[in-house]
């Protein structure tokens, strides 16, 4: 798409036909013409700075860019050549020189004028992977802050041709000539930008020295930059810091804490090398020092063939490693058509898995090799490492002496705790486990809290990477026959009271049993498991259904075990509860019980269990206002 106004073609005349008698005349359909798009400068520029790029900033990466260029072309043509770049910023221009390949009149014409035409897309096509530009927009973008761009070229495939100057403006007019040759001597092209009205910050001399410096830090030839004060300062850090030479491993490890200081703000726990030299990737991981939400996206920093392409990249790595933030340089990933982030394909699939492998052999490094290192990390991110392990068998293998886990016998890990109970039970949520744990410790029974993210996932493994152990969900029967027996004798004193407790509960769909458990204070545990939830959500939906949903959800009534209200003999009111005589106040008490353990365990209310607690506490007010049964308000004496 050509910025200038094409020739209009000459229409082409109709052909004739002859003309039968009595025929009616016919015409030959005339030849389409063709015609060329034409482009407004100003709504693409509108485009680009609105809708492509996210900001007006990545003017100078595309002056650096073409620059590099140009410059690897023109080593590809004679490698003995000068690889220089040099910005200067005054505040009234910005002025971009190479020492590069350059451009003859033509290519001027060809390349400056065209809309996704590049010089890389036909000039030294083999050397076409050295490029950092792809889509021939580069220079127009520079459009974002200027009001006009000068452009003075000199060709180094053509060094006998004079320099050219391409003196553009914004509202898509250029001009094109020829300079004497002591405009330009040299090979190479320099490039000058005038701000337009309103973009002066983006040409502000220390604004144009930090954003080259950023975006240009590990470019491969040295980037010079003058201000004002005439002084030249250098833009490039090569090496990378990661490929320094450094006198000792704490040396190297006190550089990249630095380097993650200065670019990420914080110290980091721990570095991980990227060195992936086939996936064509040089790197480094840095682990956060606090925890962080594994919903939140991370924010990597990406160079491409040593230009910065985003610091927001968030699709790098795999989504359990959001631990790490990484910086790197690749030559093989795909940048999008604003050159702001990645290119989400198969290559990219393919290395974000390497680098995942990556961060997983460190951690196998440090649990064979650095503990104590390890157990500071975990200390930290061990959600992260969960997470890593539901997914390989291999890693949780190894993890297991590490990994934390709240249980029955305290906040242990895995490996510990199977030592002493092979027969695992876990609970899916925080709540039930709270309510059983303390229990279930006093009577040796070994559960783990799997209410956790990642925990009932990795619970399930265990069975994998541990011989002869057992995982199973807790339910009311395994608790139930852990805690002691009552005497029989002293049972059978107590029929009376249990028949009057299970007539009491049965509407709920709980069942009632006596045991001797400690802790004494707790006078009664609900228990129920997933089928027993099952079968009381059931129950419940029928209850408020049509009469044809109630006929269906009965016929889905099975027979799947009951919730149970374990009552403690030990504790002193469950057995002045037994040896009330008046039946009704045995229920009503039993009611309270039953709703103080819901309670405890944190179950959802269902309307029929709201109405028992009501009735039960006024139930209970009413006979602590009355007594005894001779008690009589004056009012009913009167009557």
């Amino acid at each position: 798409m050509n910025l200038t106004a094409p020739e209009t073609p000459d229409d082409p005349q109709p052909a004739v036909g002859p003309e039968p008698s009595g025929a009616p005349v016919r015409t030959a359909p005339a030849e389409p013409s063709v015609n060329t798009f034409q482009v407004d400068l100003r709504g693409l520029v509108d485009l680009l700075s609105h809708h492509l790029y996210s900001s007006p900033r990545v003017y100078v990466r595309e002056l650096l860019q073409n620059a590099v260029d140009a410059v690897t072309a023109r080593l590809a043509h004679d490698p003995s050549a000068p690889a220089g770049i040099r910005l200067t910023a005054t505040g009234d221009a910005v002025v971009m020189e190479d020492s590069g390949i350059g451009l003859t009149a033509e290519e001027v014409h060809t390349l400056l004028a065209t809309i996704g035409r590049s010089s890389k897309r036909d000039a030294l096509d083999s050397a076409r992977q050295e490029f950092l530009g792809q889509f021939g927009i580069g220079l127009l973008a520079c459009f974002v802050v200027a009001r006009q761009i000068r452009v003075v070229s000199r060709s180094a495939r053509k060094p006998g041709e004079p320099p050219v100057e391409w003196l553009a403006a914004d509202d898509g007019s250029y001009t094109v000539r020829t300079l004497p040759d002591e405009a330009r001597p040299e090979p190479g092209t320099t490039v000058r930008l005038e701000p337009r009205p309103g973009a002066e910050e983006w040409t502000d001399p220390q604004r144009v020295a930090e954003l080259a410096r950023d975006f240009g830090s590990l470019l491969p030839y040295e980037v010079t930059f003058t201000g004002p004060d005439t002084t030249d300062r250098p833009l490039t850090e090569r090496p990378a810091v990661w490929d320094r030479p450094h006198p000792t491993p704490t040396a190297r490890r006190v550089a990249l804490a630095a380097h993650c200081a200065r670019v990420f703000g914080f110290t980091p726990l721990d570095s991980i090398d990227l060195d992936l030299p086939v996936a064509g990737v040089r790197g480094v991981a840095y682990v956060l020092p606090s925890a962080t939400s594994p919903a939140g996206r991370a924010a990597h920093r990406v160079y491409l063939k040593g230009m910065l392409l985003t610091d927001r990249a968030d699709n790098l790595l795999p989504d359990w490693a959001f631990f790490v933030r990484v910086v790197l340089d690749t030559d093989t990933l795909r940048p999008t058509a604003s050159r702001e982030n990645l290119y989400d394909d198969e290559t990219l699939a393919a290395v974000r898995d390497a680098l995942g492998g990556r961060v997983r052999q460190w951690l196998t490094e440090l649990a064979a090799g650095d503990p104590d290192r390890l157990a500071a990390f975990l200390s930290v991110h061990h959600l992260g490492v969960k997470s890593m392990a539901r997914h390989d068998a291999e890693l949780f293998r190894l993890m297991l002496p590490w990994l934390p886990f709240e249980t029955s016998d305290g906040q242990v890990t895995l490996d510990e705790f199977v030592r002493s109970h092979p027969q695992v039970h876990f609970t899916r949520t925080v709540e039930e486990f709270r309510q059983v744990s303390p229990i279930a410790a006093a009577h040796g029974l070994g559960i783990v809290n799997g209410g956790y993210t990642y925990d009932t996932d990795l619970i399930a493994l265990l069975p994998q990477v541990r011989e002869g152990v057992t995982v199973s969900e807790l339910d009311a029967g395994a608790v139930t026959a852990h805690l002691d027996p009552v005497d029989p004798r002293q049972e059978l004193a107590l029929s009376g009271f249990l028949a009057t407790a299970r007539a009491r509960l049965d509407p709920l769909g709980c069942d009632v049993a006596l045991r001797a458990y400690q802790p004494v204070t707790v006078p009664a545990l609900y228990l129920d498991d997933r089928e027993a939830r099952h079968e009381r959500d059931r129950a419940a939906a029928e209850e408020g259904a049509d009469p044809l949903w109630s006929d269906i959800l009965g016929a889905l009534r099975g027979a799947a075990p009951r919730a149970r209200l374990v009552l403690n003999h030990n504790n002193p009111l469950v057995r002045r509860i037994a040896a009330i005589t008046d039946a009704d106040l045995t229920g009503t008490a039993v009611e309270s019980l039953y709703g103080q353990a819901l309670l405890m365990a944190q179950r959802p209310l269902r309307p029929a269990d709201t109405s028992l607690l009501n009735r039960a506490f006024l139930g209970l007010l009413e006979w602590a206002t009355h007594p005894t049964t001779t008690a009589r308000d004056p009012q009913e004496n009167d009557q």
